[in-house]
Parts: structure tokens; sequence; C-alpha cells
């Protein structure tokens, strides 16, 4: 699976404190961006009324600085989450926030869409079950090695 590298290297550096100006995509500076509640709440909605399985919603914001809450759900087969993938992004568009891209909707295996403030993830449960996205993101925060160097002298 690929995920745009452009955008994702471009998130990284700002993160970084790079200062180059914003590419097109996140020029839509004219009306403010949906409130991350607001978008949580309308993709777990939509994950509901599509009968996604398995939802789980984690906040990031202490782990990553490329999005506030990622969420994690089933689909029972290529076509369920190939149509929760399509369904989360149009009602996303609908109410005004238009994802910053979608991927793996093709192959149906695992499909994602960048809501920016939003990352959803729709798996089958054998991919689901392979990657275990949920226990790698709710792990602890690692320690800088220098920070660790300290404790042990």
């Amino acid at each position: 699976m690929s995920f745009h590298i452009n955008q994702l290297s471009y998130r990284v550096r700002l993160d970084l404190g790079a200062t180059t100006p914003e590419p097109h995509f996140y020029s839509n500076q004219k009306r403010e961006q949906m409130e991350i509640e607001t978008l949580k709440d309308l993709v777990i909605n939509t994950l509901d009324d599509m009968k996604a399985k398995d939802v789980v919603v984690m906040d990031v914001r202490d782990k990553t600085s490329i999005t506030d809450i990622m969420i994690v759900a089933s689909g029972t087969s290529d076509r369920h989450v190939k149509a929760i993938a399509e369904s989360v992004a149009f009602k996303a568009k609908q109410a005004g926030e238009t994802p910053l891209g979608t991927e793996g909707v093709q192959e149906g295996e695992w499909a994602l869409v960048d809501l920016n403030g939003v990352v959803v993830h729709v798996m089958l449960p054998k991919v689901r079950d392979f990657y275990h996205l949920e226990r790698l993101w709710s792990m602890d925060t690692p320690v800088p090695l220098h920070e660790h160097a300290k404790e042990r002298v």
C-alpha cells in the first residue's frame, strides 16, 4: 500500500520547523477547519451507519503532530471496506471537510482516509490483526536517548 509521500513528508517537515510555503492541498484558508470533535463525531456516525465493526478511537495528539485523532474500524469484506471508506470521505466532503487523500480504497483490504485532524483506517479483520495499529498507537511515548542515558547515571 502506498501513501502520498509528498503530503506526509511535507507534514513531517512542518513538524521539524520547515518554513517552505504551503502546497495547494493546504491552501483553503477562507474557511475555518471543521472542529476536530465535530469531525470525529461525523466519522463515528458514518462508521455506525455503514455497520463498521470494532471501531476504536485514539487521541494521538501527544504522540504525533500528523493528526489529532486516529480511528480504526473493520469491514466484513473488501467491498464493505471500500464502501465504508468512500462513505466517510463523501460525508466529510458534504460537511465541508475535503479529505487530503484516500489510499487503498480500490484494493479494499486496508483503506485510509486522511481528513487532516482525523485519520481513518478501515481494514479487513486479518489485516487489522496483522498490523495491530491500536497496540502501536497506544504505546507510551518513547523517552529520548539522551534522557534515557541520564537515568542510567
